[in-house]
């Protein structure tokens, strides 16, 4: 697993949560970077180097958060439930750069082993992320736990 990252972006929005704004450290107004690849990504939402969502994707990150931001709870996806209780993140980005061949193993399975061991090392530290609702499970390797040592030893608990 070779991760790249983080980047990191500040959201804010307003309430009700129809759309978010994206500030970047930079003052650019849109997701650049590992955000637009279509790599496999873990991400984390935090508020005062608190991690409160842990997620991963493949898609662009602005198509990623627009899907959580839109839902409605079609076909039971609600979304992001942290869209209704706060107005400002920080959103920290890491990208697999070498993920697994499809035909030797899911082009996701490492960063959603790697979700999973952050999930886990979040709740070692207190308590579950406040507003995670999902989580991969997968056999991880000692690579898999100490990259997740390594990403959450960014944050404050």
């Amino acid at each position: 697993m070779k991760l790249s990252g983080p980047e990191r972006y500040e959201l804010t929005w307003e309430k009700p949560a129809s759309s978010a704004t994206v500030v970047l450290p930079v003052e650019k107004p849109k997701f650049s970077g590992i955000a637009t690849s279509m790599k496999p990504k873990l991400y984390i939402a935090s508020v005062d180097e608190k991690p409160f969502y842990v997620g991963v994707t493949r898609q662009p990150l602005r198509n990623r958060l627009s899907l959580g931001w839109r839902a409605r709870g079609r076909a039971g996806f609600w979304g992001y439930a942290w869209r209704h209780h706060l107005c400002k993140a920080f959103l920290d980005v890491w990208c697999d750069e070498d993920p697994p061949a499809r035909d030797r193993d899911p082009p996701m399975l490492a960063v959603e082993t790697l979700e999973a061991e952050v999930v886990f090392l979040i709740r070692c530290k207190g308590q579950w992320p406040e507003h995670q609702t999902e989580i991969h499970f997968h056999p991880s390797s000692e690579i898999h736990r100490n990259v997740a040592e390594a990403v959450v030893a960014r944050y404050a608990f």
